[in-house]
């Protein structure tokens, strides 16, 4: 069962255990890299967690992410449905990507076909899969991506009801995402504001 909802942040003082929302492609682990330099706080890859070799689960994912929400500062994506519970207990802050469609589809099939391309080593040695497998595999992250585009909606009033203590800003497009950014900065105190990155991560737990 998910912990005892933790208090959110004192009034003043930046976030500490942040979650970043969003649907495949949306750049979760993007903006999860630059809030964890921008705040300070560790980041954890959740897909890095979850794979093992040749794309197999880890039997310890769900303890490691139990130790993880258990900790005092961390800032994650927030996916796969069995242990997103564990981590919006203990949670301060959710951002939720809310991109356009056309947006995040672009960025996953750029994503997808560069990682191909360039033989990226992903988690425990894996490798994006052939092209190919676009026809062939119904759950190839670029259909995966289309077909769950719509799964997030209402999330904002979701969360009110589920977890009140969980302050959500939902941003709609990347100019709102660099504003926002930009605007943690004095409550972090001095930081340099870290560029794009190309986006993350591969299919999601549904």
């Amino acid at each position: 069962m998910p912990s005892r909802p933790a208090p959110g942040p004192e009034p003043g003082r930046a976030p500490r255990r942040i979650l970043v929302a969003g649907t495949s492609g949306s750049g979760k682990t993007t903006l999860a890299r630059r809030l964890s330099v921008v705040l300070d706080v560790p980041h954890t890859e959740l897909d890095g967690l979850h794979h093992g070799p040749r794309w197999t689960p880890r039997p310890e994912f769900e303890d490691d992410v139990r130790a993880l929400a258990a900790g005092d500062a961390w800032v994650t994506e927030w996916q796969y449905r069995r242990v997103r519970p564990l981590l919006l207990g203990r949670a301060e802050l959710l951002v939720w990507l809310d991109l356009p469609v056309v947006v995040v589809m672009w960025q996953v099939v750029r994503r997808t076909v560069r990682r191909r391309l360039e033989r990226t080593v992903l988690w425990n040695g894996n490798v994006e899969p052939p092209l190919t497998t676009f026809l062939t595999d119904p759950d190839h992250i670029v259909r995966w991506a289309w077909r769950t585009r719509h799964k997030l909606r209402g999330l904002d009033a979701r969360l009110a009801t589920d977890a009140p203590h969980v302050r959500v800003v939902r941003l709609r497009s990347r100019r709102a995402v660099d504003r926002w950014l930009t605007a943690q900065l004095p409550a972090a105190g001095p930081a340099q504001l870290p560029a794009q990155m190309p986006a993350e991560g591969r299919a999601e737990g549904a």
